[in-house]
């Protein structure tokens, strides 16, 4: 196998940037919410209990929750595994966290190029559409709530 100086060099930065955790005060407010919702979703869900309630009192909002809650589903049904989430109270992202992080402030930025490049080689093609505007209903409910 032949190995470019730059390919290599381009790899090595990947790695040392994956190796730095990335902090949840590092994400816009929209997708720090979001990542604490998908932690308190994955809490009440291990309790077999309907977050809804918990989550609109924490958002604000029935609509902000229920698009969350949307959202949460939209990402298990196209996510290739089971989403790591670090621990309600950690302050750390999961690599998870942290591309779902990364697509959510794509979409605050209606950046639908850059929402595609964050899950690249992650998600199916054809399933990008359902994130892309589960994530735009999630903006949007939170525009509508501020």
């Amino acid at each position: 196998m032949t190995c470019n100086r730059s390919s290599f060099t381009l790899s090595q930065a990947t790695i040392e940037r994956l190796a730095e955790p990335r902090r949840i005060a590092d994400l816009s407010a929209i997708s720090e919410r979001f990542v604490t919702s998908l932690r308190l979703i994955a809490l009440h869900e291990r309790a077999k209990r309907d977050p809804i309630s918990e989550l609109a009192a924490r958002l604000g909002s029935v609509a902000v929750a229920a698009k969350a809650l949307a959202l949460s589903q939209a990402i298990c049904a196209t996510w290739p595994e089971d989403i790591h989430l670090s621990r309600f109270c950690c302050p750390v992202l999961t690599h998870d966290e942290a591309t779902i992080g990364d697509f959510v402030d794509r979409a605050v930025q209606y950046d639908q190029d850059g929402f595609e490049a964050a899950i690249e080689g992650l998600i199916r093609p054809g399933r990008v559409p359902l994130l892309w505007d589960a994530a735009l209903g999630l903006v949007a409910a939170e525009a509508r709530a501020a």
